[in-house]
């Protein structure tokens, strides 16, 4: 008798990946290297806005090992333009982004020159011996700035750094009131400004890039989140037929948004390779990612709150400037519009205003940063909140409750045009009070204050939902993206019963082999050792739409499911043929069909042999249990959670130490807890990381500042608090599986509970905001600047000395 298997679904299963990766037994793109590769250095333009006058390579093409040197004027004809596939208005400005610098460099770190040799060493070496002069020009690094009339310009032939302004309005859309009669009618009104600082998604590995050009195909690999996406976007760009490519992500090492991108390197190399008919390799430096990788996030948020004297909220205007950089990347645009669907949040706002203007500088080009769009939102509504409460003097947690959607009335239709299918922001909030002891801290915190100690506490709240699963494609080509949303997925039923699955999700870190494994085996009765998962290579899996922005699950996971689905029914005209009944007699259950009101059966292994000697099967049905599949869902999902932190602002010194963070997230129904354990830890180190320790900065000729990991923070795990983590659950009703996103959750939520708690300590003080990073000496400085007193922090002494033994270096 067979046995049965147990449940996969909501076990927590150790990652089939990690074995290999942990213990070195992968394929990282850099462990690849054809018979007579050549090795790529790239020269990066030291200045951020010049034109180039000379150059010089005659010495470079000399040096040892040394095969080409090629400059941006020499491909000119054939390097293309990197694509940017959202242009988000009908007016938008989209200058010309070469690979290369042809005669102008517009932001440091633009690559000007590469050298091709035996080996990376030589080409590095030869880099040196390249002779560029740079008639340098005026730059613009300010966004404000940047709008003006006497501003230097980025791109001349614009005639100005706008790239484009967005906009909703509620009244205008339908979905609201009017924002200016809110407004303008207020009892209560908060008006405030603040700065999302530009970040580094500083991923573990390297960018990478190998190009074989000697086959019939192209063959590319590259550490990359979108190996379909790259595939496309060469073909249309570079009039190389797309039969004729094949993409490669082998195993990489995080992304983070970072990798989703259609970057210079692999433009360099693709041509390159073509050009010298050999295989050519370029692995990046850390300090190259820094300067050349693009950046996240960079905006100056402007929000305007109306309320009534009771708490109700009555308004919501937002006006953003973001930062593009010097050019568009593949989705730079549409980053800051993500946001507007997210500043109303969970709340019940009546009027809503949403503009956001986009502004070229001389900095290297962001995009895509884990939560893209939304983190910045939930930052500045979150921060709202707490404002709010402050002029109101209501607990901060009071006015969330009095604002919220309940439980009783999802599906819910926002302000922002959304339709939030399901949640109880009730519950998750309820367990996450009590796990974090609210009312016991809150009680601390007021015998502090009435102390004057020195080392102030501070509680800080997050309740937050985000739109992931970017997918619908109907109204992703609404908002003029370029592409669709929906996902595909094979299964292939082998004839000893084992099953292959072929994903056009391609992971980079989130467990992908593991949870389809999980998905497949519970769906099709078989064992989860028995499913193998294929994914990232475009001839392997030649339909994908890739992974980012929470939607491999909630998408690619569906896809899965549909695709075993269609294997199963593939299965029962067969198993009926063979057990000699009526297909509608046929029952399926743990990987066996049986016949309904008898104990004859056949196990799926079985039927997959028969299919396959195609010995004796039904007229019409084919030898083949192999099914496809492609979903695309009719809406967004929609996790939520609420984050709470405590956090020891010592007013002396600056310094601030997170005590006690607390998250209980809602993702709906979970695959495998410990996948999601992990999503969740990481999304809330990086979060934190910007609240505290993160920023890309640059002086005032346009050069990076933080170009190593010296100088740019990110903390290590002795940095970062122990987190107590729970869950609630409401299903997601947009996928038959239930499930929500979780890989931005954590970062989207932790940023604003980590800041409003640091100026929750500081607020008696009269320090209503600390810009990110909440350094020790930003924070210094906001209670020094409060109490207009100098160098003295409030009820205690201490000064520069103290800050300074700790660290305070902003």
């Amino acid at each position: 008798m067979t046995s049965v298997l147990e449940p996969e679904l909501g076990r927590a299963r150790k990652r089939k990946e990690d074995a290999r990766l942990i213990t070195g037994r992968t394929r990282w793109t850099d462990n690849l290297t054809p018979m007579g590769t050549l090795h790529l250095a790239i020269l990066r333009s030291p200045v951020a806005h010049a034109r180039i006058t000379s150059i010089n390579t005659d010495e470079a093409r000399r040096m040892p090992g040394v095969s080409a040197v090629i400059t941006g004027r020499d491909i000119a004809d054939e390097q293309g333009s990197l694509p940017c596939a959202w242009p988000i208005t009908e007016d938008m400005k989209a200058p010309a982004a070469p690979p290369m610098a042809v005669d102008t460099v517009r932001f440091a770190g633009e690559a000007v020159a590469v050298v091709a040799a035996r080996s990376a060493a030589e080409a590095r070496d030869a880099l040196d011996a390249i002779d560029i002069d740079y008639a340098e020009m005026p730059v613009v690094l300010d966004m404000e700035s940047a709008l003006q009339a006497d501003s230097p310009l980025v791109h001349d032939e614009l005639g100005t750094n706008r790239n484009a302004t967005w906009t909703f309005d509620s009244a205008e859309a339908g979905t609201g009131g009017d924002v200016a009669q809110a407004l303008s009618g207020a009892e209560v009104r908060v008006d405030r400004t603040f700065r999302q600082q530009r970040l580094i998604p500083a991923f573990m590995e390297p960018r990478s890039v190998v190009v074989d050009p000697t086959g019939e195909q192209i063959t590319m690999w590259s550490a990359t989140q979108v190996p379909h996406i790259l595939r496309l976007m060469l073909a249309m760009s570079l009039g190389v037929p797309e039969q004729k490519i094949r993409v490669i992500a082998p195993d990489v090492g995080g992304g983070f948004g970072g990798k989703l991108q259609v970057t210079p390197e692999e433009f360099i190399a693709f041509v390159l390779a073509r050009k010298l008919g050999r295989p050519v390799k370029w692995t990046e430096s850390r300090s190259e990612t820094m300067v050349s990788a693009h950046h996240g996030r960079d905006q100056i948020q402007k929000l305007s709150m109306s309320a009534t004297r009771d708490g109700k909220i009555t308004g919501l205007k937002v006006e953003l400037l973001a930062d593009m950089g010097a050019y568009l990347r593949l989705v730079t645009p549409g980053i800051p519009i993500l946001g507007a669907f997210m500043f109303n949040s969970i709340y019940k706002i009546p009027a809503y205003h949403f503009s956001c203007t986009n502004v070229f500088t001389n900095k290297t080009p962001t995009d895509a940063y884990r939560g893209a769009g939304r983190p910045e939102a939930t930052f500045a509504i979150e921060r709202m909140m707490d404002e709010l409460a402050a002029e109101l003097g209501m607990d901060p947690m009071e006015l969330r409750r009095k604002n919220w959607i309940a439980h009783e009335e999802f599906p819910y239709d926002t302000v922002a045009g959304l339709t939030y299918d399901s949640g109880n922001y009730e519950a998750a909030t309820d367990k996450a009070m009590e796990l974090f002891g609210y009312q016991a801290l809150r009680a601390e915190q007021e015998e502090r204050r009435r102390s004057g100690d020195p080392v102030q506490l501070g509680i800080g709240i997050s309740t937050f939902t985000e739109m992931c699963g970017l997918a619908p494609s109907r109204v992703l080509g609404s908002l003029s993206y370029g592409a669709g949303g929906w996902e595909h997925a094979s299964i292939r039923v082998l004839p000893t019963g084992k099953v292959e699955v072929v994903t056009g999700t391609s992971p980079h870190g989130q467990g992908h082999e593991t949870a389809w494994s999980q998905i497949v085996a519970d769906r099709l009765g078989v064992a989860f050792e028995d499913v193998e998962v294929l994914h990232g290579d475009t001839q392997v899996a030649p339909k994908g739409m890739d992974t980012y922005g929470s939607r491999s699950l909630a998408v690619g996971g569906m896809a899965v499911v549909s695709a075993a689905d269609k294997v199963v029914e593939k299965a029962k005209k067969i198993a009926a043929h063979l057990l000699e009944c009526a297909e509608d007699d046929v029952e399926f259950a743990s990987g066996r069909f049986g016949v309904r009101g008898t104990d004859r059966g056949t196990a799926l292994a079985e039927v997959a042999l028969a299919a396959f000697a195609a010995h004796d099967l039904p007229d019409g049905v084919e030898p083949s249990l192999d099914a496809d599949a492609t979903f695309d869902p009719e809406n967004f999902s929609f996790p939520h959670g609420t984050h709470l932190c405590a956090t020891e602002v010592d007013t002396e010194t600056g310094q601030v130490k997170i005590r006690k963070y607390v998250c209980v997230d809602d993702i709906g129904s979970v695959i495998n807890p410990l996948i999601v354990e992990g999503q969740v830890h990481g999304g809330l180190a990086q979060g934190i990381a910007q609240a505290l320790y993160e920023e890309a900065v640059y002086d005032e000729t346009g050069t990076l500042t933080t170009g190593t990991l010296a100088d740019y923070l990110i903390p290590s795990a002795s940095d970062l608090p122990e987190f107590v983590t729970d869950r609630t659950e409401t299903r997601a009703t947009s996928n038959a599986l239930g499930v929500k996103g979780v890989g931005e959750a954590g970062t989207i939520a932790s940023t604003p509970a980590v800041v409003n708690a640091i100026v929750d300590a500081l607020r008696p003080m009269g320090v209503d905001d600390v810009e990110m990073p909440c350094s020790p000496q930003r924070v210094w400085r906001a209670v020094t600047g409060a109490r207009g007193s100098g160098a003295t922090a409030p009820e205690a002494g201490g000064g520069l000395g103290s800050m300074d033994a700790q660290g305070g270096n902003r």
